[in-house]
């Protein structure tokens, strides 16, 4: 039987959600051909390996920490695969429900122009209040759920700003065509957001990506308040490193989109169903430090010196874990 998709999962120290990962692929349906599961491992130290090992039939592969670069492992899993559709994961990204995989992988049955896929990612449900509202939002601008959403470079069109809107990416939970990774559209080696250029990759050669929502996954990032300025920090810099047109932030502006960010935010708890009243009075005591974080991180990262590792270090989460 062929193989129809090579299921990559990117691991270090990921026990935390990897067994709950590696039991949800074990309970998917619906795919016509045999589904293998790849682990590329870059020197965990915790539970990894033994969670790994416990599902015999998956596939082990083992790099040197620094070995590890978020496209060039990408492009090495879709090297070692053996399937048609090379799907991603990310060692926290738990796939919801029995027909994940099946609903990830039906755009590409729409078109053979349809090279990549995003899945949908829901927030897990201890996730803050700031967190949970940008990647419900992110996802619901996507398409909605009840189908699939294709999109294409409009004919003629070279504006780099509507290539880089049309090609968001998210490779936490994703599919693409082997051919084309291990072909024309590699993913590019760069420190961050390899997964956004690949997308504008794809709509710039006129190929489709697909939204599918129906190919869900439970995904937050597990961060402290600190961490999580550090994250906002990495995440504006390393746009700002690939070409992204991220204009200066002024102390006005910082100020003003903090005030939003905490009424907007604050309105969002007080009508959210999801919360108990005490996790409301909760929330609306302490979501508000998440927002002054995020943009008294962003703010450095817009107006940092590109050149100042130094001064990038000091405000990188990457940085602090090495």
């Amino acid at each position: 039987m062929s193989v129809t998709a090579t299921i990559a999962i990117l691991t270090y120290n990921g026990e935390d959600h990897l067994q709950r990962i590696l039991e949800a692929i074990g309970r998917q349906t619906g795919v016509e051909g045999e589904v293998e599961t790849l682990v590329i491992d870059s020197g965990s130290t915790d539970r990894t390996l033994d969670i790994v090992a416990a599902f015999p039939d998956v596939r082990l592969h083992r790099i040197p920490n620094s070995e590890f670069q978020h496209g060039r492992t990408r492009n090495l899993a879709a090297e070692l695969a053996r399937g048609e559709f090379v799907v991603y994961l990310t060692h926290d990204a738990v796939p919801i429900g029995e027909h994940w995989l099946r609903d990830l992988l039906a755009p590409f049955a729409l078109s053979p122009d349809v090279v990549g896929v995003v899945g949908k990612q829901v927030p897990r449900p201890r996730c803050f209040p700031l967190l949970k509202y940008e990647i419900r939002g992110v996802f619901a601008g996507l398409g909605p759920d009840g189908g699939i959403t294709l999109y294409r470079r409009p004919p003629g069109a070279i504006d780099e700003r509507a290539i880089a809107s049309l090609g968001f990416y998210s490779d936490v939970n994703s599919a693409a065509r082997r051919r084309v990774l291990t072909g024309d559209i590699p993913y590019r080696e760069v420190p961050y957001a390899e997964d956004q250029l690949f997308g504008q990759d794809v709509i710039r050669a006129g190929l489709i990506k697909a939204y599918a929502p129906g190919g869900a996954v439970e995904h937050s990032n597990d961060l402290t308040l600190a961490e999580y300025g550090k994250r906002i920090f990495d995440e504006t810099v390393g746009l700002r490193r690939i070409g992204f047109d991220i204009l200066p932030m002024t102390r006005a502006a910082q100020v003003r989109l903090t005030v939003r960010g905490i009424l907007g935010d604050s309105l969002r708890i007080a009508r959210d169903t999801d919360f108990s009243l005490a996790r409301k009075l909760r929330w609306l005591l302490t979501n508000p430090a998440f927002q002054v974080r995020k943009w008294s991180s962003y703010r450095p990262a817009t107006v940092v010196d590109l050149d100042d590792e130094a001064a990038i270090a000091r405000g990188s989460l990457e940085a602090s874990r090495r």
